[in-house]
C-alpha cells in the first residue's frame, strides 16, 4: 500500500463532500440573508411601509424552510458518509499494523495502536465537519459584521480593531493549546493501554491479590490524566477570558460611540437597533476563530498520529524479498548470524522539530552464529534463560531481522523471500497461544479456509482434542471466548497445534510450548509433536529437557553461542553441563 494522507480519503466521496460543503455554506450564509431582511424590515417598519415589511419577513420564513432542509441533508451525509470514511481510515490503519514488525509492538504500547486505529479515525471525521460548520459560520459573521461597518466608517475602524486583538491573542494560544493537546494525548495512551491490560489480565489480578496495587497505578495515571487536562483547560480558559473580555469591552465602547454619533444625527435609530442587534457577531467571531484553530491543531495531530503508522522511521514494517518458492522443503542453515536487541527512544529532531527515533541501548546475543537444521528432522535448542533460545525462532521466522549473517531455508536467504513464501513455510506455536474469540471450528479455519470436515477431524485427533471437544454440547461449535478464556493451558496448545497442523506448513516451530503446563498436559502436548516427526522440520524451543527425549538432534546454548550438540543421550553422557541442568529439573 503507497503512503496515503488525509486528502486520499476525502477525494474518493468527493461528491457527497462538496453535496455537504454546499448545503452546509447555505445553512449557515442563510443566517446571513435572515439578518439582513430582518433588518429591512425593521426599517420598514419605523417608516410604517407595512406590506413590504410583511414581504420580507415572509422571506425570512422561507429562507429559515431552506436552512432546515439544508441542515437535514448535510446531517445525512455526516452520518453515511464520515461514516465510511472513519471505516475506510479504520481499515487501511488495521491493514498496515499487520505489516508492523514485532519489534515495534514491544517497543510501544497497545494504548498507542488503539487510539490511532479507533478512536483518532473517528474523531478526526467529526473534526473535519466541525470545521466546514465553524468555517460558514465565521463567513456568515464576517459578512454581518462587515455589513454592520458599512453604516458608519468609525464603527468600522472600532470593529476591526476589535477583531484584530482577538486575532492575536488567539494566535498565541494556539501555540500553547498545540503543545498541551499533545501532551494530553500522550497520557491518554498511556491509559488506554493500562485498561486493556487490566481487562486482559483479569484472572491473574484477581489470583495474585493485585487490585490494590493496580488500583495505585490507575490512580496515579489517572491523576496525572487530570493534571495535563487541567493544565490545557485553565490555560484555554485564561486565553478565552481575555479573547471574551476584548470583545464585551470593544462591544461596549461602540455602543457609547453609536450613542454620540445617533445624538450628532450621525446615524439613525435603524442603525443603532441593527449595531445593537447584531453585537453577538462580534463575540462569536472570536469564540469561532479560536474554535477553528482548535479544531486544525486536533486535525493536525490526528493525521499525524495516524499516519506515522505508515512511518517506517517511526514504526518499523516488515521487510519482504520478491522470490516466490512454492515447493519449501525445509532444509534450515543459519550462517555466520549476528544479531543484538535494540531499544530506541522517541525524539525531536532540533532541527527540523519532527520525531526520530534514536538507538537507547544496544544488547548483544550473537555473533557468527553457524548452524545447519536438515528437513524433516526434529530438533530442540535448550541452555539457560537469555542464552537466545527464543531468539533463533525469532530470526528463523524473520520477526527480528540478522544484523549480519544469513539465515537460509533450502538455501534461500529469507530476507529474499516474498511474504506469500515466508509465511506458508512456518508455523510457531508459542508458550500462550492466542485463540480468537469464536468457536473452535472458525478458528481453525483461519489457519486454512478450505480445510474439509475430514481434515478438521484429523487435526483435532492428532492434537488428542478429540475427548475434549467430544465432551462439549455444541462440540467443534463451541465459542471458546476471548483468548480461549473456556480453554485449560493444555487444551489450549493442543488447539495452537491442531491450527500449525492444518497449515500444513513444512516448519513448525515450538517456543516454551510445555513450560507452564502439568505433567499430564505436558505428556498429552510431547505425544503431539513426536506424531509429527518426518512428516516437517520441527523445531523446539525447550524450558523442560525431559520433553526432548526423543528428538534427532540437541543444539545446547549458552551466552549466544552453541557449546556442543548431539542427541539427549550424547550429551547426558558427555557434557556435564547439560546432565546438571536435567538433574536439577528432575530433583
Amino acid at each position: 500500500m503507497k503512503k496515503k494522507g488525509l486528502m486520499d480519503y476525502l477525494l474518493k466521496y468527493k461528491l457527497s463532500i462538496a453535496v455537504y460543503i454546499i448545503s452546509t455554506l447555505f445553512e449557515n450564509l442563510s443566517v446571513v440573508f435572515i439578518a439582513i431582511l430582518s433588518a429591512k424590515a425593521i426599517e420598514f417598519v419605523t417608516i410604517t411601509n407595512y406590506e413590504h415589511a410583511i414581504n420580507n419577513f415572509l422571506l425570512v420564513l422561507i429562507l429559515i424552510l431552506i436552512r432546515w432542509g439544508c441542515r437535514y441533508l448535510s446531517n445525512w451525509i455526516y452520518f453515511s458518509t464520515g461514516g465510511k470514511i472513519v471505516s475506510d481510515l479504520n481499515s487501511d490503519l488495521s491493514k498496515q499494523s499487520f505489516k508492523l514488525s514485532s519489534k515495534t509492538y514491544s517497543d510501544n504500547s497497545s494504548g498507542v495502536f488503539v487510539e490511532r486505529i479507533i478512536n483518532d479515525p473517528r474523531e478526526l471525521v467529526s473534526n473535519l465537519s466541525e470545521l466546514l460548520y465553524d468555517a460558514t459560520e465565521i463567513l456568515s459573521s464576517l459578512v454581518i459584521i462587515t455589513y454592520v461597518a458599512t453604516l458608519n466608517y468609525i464603527i468600522c475602524i472600532i470593529l476591526v480593531t476589535i477583531i484584530g486583538i482577538c486575532v492575536a491573542i488567539d494566535m498565541w494560544r494556539q501555540k500553547v493549546y498545540e503543545k498541551n493537546e499533545i501532551e494530553v494525548s500522550e497520557v491518554e495512551d498511556e491509559i488506554t493501554s493500562l485498561a486493556t491490560e487490566i481487562i486482559k489480565s483479569e484472572r491473574d489480578i484477581k489470583s495474585l491479590g493485585l487490585e490494590k496495587s493496580l488500583s495505585v497505578i490507575a490512580k496515579r495515571k489517572y491523576e496525572k490524566n487530570r493534571k495535563y487536562n487541567y493544565k490545557r483547560d485553565m490555560t484555554e480558559n485564561k486565553f478565552w477570558r481575555a479573547i471574551n473580555l476584548t470583545a464585551e469591552i470593544g462591544y461596549i465602547l461602540m455602543l457609547i460611540l453609536s450613542i454620540i454619533f445617533m445624538e450628532k444625527s450621525l446615524i439613525t435609530i435603524v442603525v443603532f437597533m441593527i449595531v445593537y442587534a447584531y453585537q453577538d457577531n462580534i463575540y462569536r467571531i472570536s469564540t469561532e476563530l479560536g474554535e477553528l484553530s482548535n479544531i486544525l491543531i486536533s486535525i493536525k495531530i490526528k493525521c499525524r498520529r495516524m499516519f506515522s503508522l505508515f512511518n517506517d522511521d517511526l514504526f518499523e514494517s516488515e521487510k519482504f524479498g520478491y522470490v516466490q518458492v512454492d515447493n519449501i522443503v525445509g532444509d534450515i542453515e543459519f550462517k555466520n548470524v549476528s544479531f543484538s536487541y535494540k531499544d530506541y527512544k522517541i525524539e525531536k529532531d532540533k532541527k527540523t522539530k519532527n520525531e526520530i527515533k534514536a538507538l537507547e541501548t544496544e544488547t548483544p546475543v550473537f555473533k557468527s552464529l553457524n548452524l545447519k537444521i536438515p528437513h524433516n528432522k526434529t530438533v530442540a535448542f535448550v541452555g539457560k534463560s537469555g542464552s537466545g533460545k527464543s531468539t533463533i525462532l525469532g530470526l528463523l521466522s524473520k520477526i527480528y531481522n540478522v544484523d549480519s549473517g544469513e539465515v537460509l531455508i533450502d538455501n534461500y536467504n529469507i530476507q529474499s523471500l516474498n511474504k506469500e513464501s515466508l509465511r506458508k513455510t512456518f508455523s510457531l506455536v508459542n508458550q500462550f497461544p492466542y485463540i480468537f474469540d469464536m468457536s473452535i471450528k472458525e478458528n481453525l479455519l483461519m489457519a486454512n479456509k478450505d480445510a474439509s470436515e475430514e481434515e478438521l477431524q484429523e487435526v483435532i485427533n492428532q492434537s488428542y482434542l478429540d475427548e475434549f471437544v467430544f465432551s462439549l454440547k455444541e462440540g467443534i461449535n463451541t465459542r471458546v471466548g476471548e483468548n480461549g478464556v473456556k480453554l485449560s493451558g493444555g487444551q489450549k496448545q493442543r488447539f495452537a497445534i491442531a491450527r500449525a497442523l492444518l497449515r500444513k506448513t513444512p516448519i513448525i516451530l515450538f517456543d516454551e510450548s510445555t513450560s507452564s503446563l502439568d505433567n499430564i498436559a505436558q505428556k498429552e502436548i510431547k505425544k503431539s509433536i513426536d506424531g509429527l516427526k518426518g512428516k516437517s522440520t520441527i523445531v523446539i524451543v525447550a524450558h523442560r529437557l525431559s520433553t526432548i527425549k526423543d528428538v534427532d538432534i540437541i543444539f545446547f546454548l549458552d551466552e549466544g553461542k552453541i557449546i556442543d550438540q548431539g542427541s539427549f543421550d550424547e550429551l547426558y553422557d558427555n557434557n556435564e553441563k547439560f546432565k546438571e541442568m536435567f538433574l536439577a529439573e528432575n530433583i
